[in-house]
């Protein structure tokens, strides 16, 4: 296996306090940091709306007693992919593949949907998530982007 780290052309890193005022932020930081690769308006609007999914679930879902800290670092790849890590040092998900199945939610009191990881998965290539109980989460989400010139808007 190639080694990624060698194909890096950039890498951003923030943290920023878990609150929901800052999930605007978040999105845009991380949009804006990817625009380099030249995405479609597509793409970018994909990365947009699958980083707001995992800050949103950080917000509500990680840190339920009081705010906490978001930690976000993107790395992108020669070859056109962008990584993207989310990460909280939360409560974390007890049960990580019953959190991934599309309606399951912990907030059904609040009108939550329970879809947050089933729209990461359908915006990016990939998706993982590692958690552990009292520890946090950590969402990695990979996508191509700004590979086909012809789809270009």
């Amino acid at each position: 296996m190639k080694n990624r780290r060698c194909d890096e052309q950039n890498r951003m890193s923030i943290s920023l306090p878990a609150l929901s005022v800052n999930e605007g932020m978040a999105r845009s930081a991380v949009a804006a940091f990817c625009a380099q690769q030249n995405p479609s308006t597509t793409e970018l609007a994909d990365i947009k709306c699958a980083v707001s999914e995992a800050v949103t679930n950080c917000i509500v879902h990680a840190y339920p007693n009081g705010a906490g800290v978001i930690y976000i670092t993107v790395v992108l790849y020669a070859d056109g992919t962008v990584r993207i890590v989310i990460k909280d040092k939360g409560c974390g998900i007890a049960d990580v593949r019953r959190a991934r199945e599309p309606l399951f939610t912990t907030d059904a009191a609040n009108e939550r949907s329970g879809m947050g990881f089933t729209v990461m998965e359908n915006f990016m290539d990939r998706l993982a998530v590692r958690s552990r109980t009292g520890k946090g989460t950590v969402v990695i989400m990979t996508k191509r982007i700004g590979s086909d010139p012809a789809i270009k808007e």
